[in-house]
């Protein structure tokens, strides 16, 4: 049984292991500058992110287009996801509660590839023939919704399918946090003359925040390291561009699209860079949100009783 436990470590660190070894010839090429500067083409004067072919590499177009979609995603999930887990745990009839957590929980389970044909035959069209002209309409003139993609593919395309990737992980563990808080709580902030949401609010979030947090990071995790459905949708396009509809691509999904068909050793090595660099900082994400909910809920049980 130790075995089994420690086979787990040892999985991980052959991980990181064999992504070092293979990058290693990207790190003595680049350094770090790899992932926050770009050569700058001398007939456009313009950066040269990514061209394999002319040993021109640069992962600042992907890390810009992983932050993005992701935190975009989560201005989109967090709400919803804890609007869910607050109907759940506190305002719906024992009789729904079950059918609605099952089916809410049921979208972790569809896999990436069939959001992204989804996103593909329905999200995209809608998002290009009614919410992006609408958005450049009202909101094109701060420069984040200029309408300059037809396609309705890009950051924004992959940020909404992605909120809804992440939303049942958020909102089960928000659940599974708010379900941790003592009634005891609840039951003293309403024998104070509190309405049911200042119960919700005060009784109930309050104590909750820093395991909702965890829950938010925990999702922001998955968000980071999605691949095809963000693939399918986000124009694979190396470029940085401030409109949220202009096409782009994410770490991941330029690792999906190119490494089968690498150019040269070096191309190989450096997608394998990005590769690592998105592991850590995935391992690093969910650790971070894994203490945080601990600290929540390692006390219930003690806390109910």
């Amino acid at each position: 049984m130790v075995l089994c436990a420690f086979s787990i470590f040892g999985i991980v660190v052959l991980i990181a292991t064999e992504l070092i070894r293979q990058s290693q010839e990207a790190w003595h090429a680049f350094g770090l500058k790899f992932f926050f500067k770009a050569d700058i083409d001398p007939s456009t004067n313009l950066p040269w992110y990514w061209d394999p072919v002319n040993g021109h590499f640069s992962a600042l177009p992907f890390v810009y287009g992983t932050l993005v979609t992701s935190l975009m995603a989560l201005v989109l999930a967090v709400p919803l996801a804890v609007g869910v887990a607050i109907f759940l745990t506190e305002m719906c009839p024992k009789s729904l509660r079950g059918g609605l957590a099952f089916v809410t929980e049921l979208l972790a389970a569809i896999p990436s590839v069939i959001y992204g044909l989804w996103a593909i035959f329905i999200l995209v069209p809608i998002l290009r023939q009614y919410v992006n002209p609408g958005l450049n309409k009202a909101l094109g003139w701060t420069g984040f919704f200029t309408d300059t993609n037809p396609t309705g593919l890009g950051y924004f395309a992959s940020s909404v399918i992605l909120a809804i990737m992440i939303l049942p992980i958020i909102s089960s563990l928000t659940r599974e946090v708010m379900s941790a808080v003592p009634h005891s709580q609840r039951e003293a902030v309403l024998a104070l003359g509190a309405t049911r949401w200042e119960m919700i609010r005060t009784g109930v979030l309050r104590n909750a925040r820093i395991g909702i947090v965890g829950a938010i990071i925990l999702g922001l995790g998955r968000a980071l390291g999605e691949t095809m459905a963000v693939q399918m949708v986000i124009g694979n396009t190396p470029e940085i561009s401030r409109s949220l509809l202009a096409n782009g691509t994410s770490m991941a999904a330029v690792i999906a699209s190119e490494y089968a068909e690498a150019a040269n050793d070096l191309h190989r090595s450096a997608l394998t860079e990005i590769g690592l660099a998105l592991f850590i900082v995935t391992i690093i994400v969910n650790t971070l949100a894994r203490l945080l909910v601990w600290a929540v809920t390692r006390g219930a049980p003690a806390r109910a009783h």
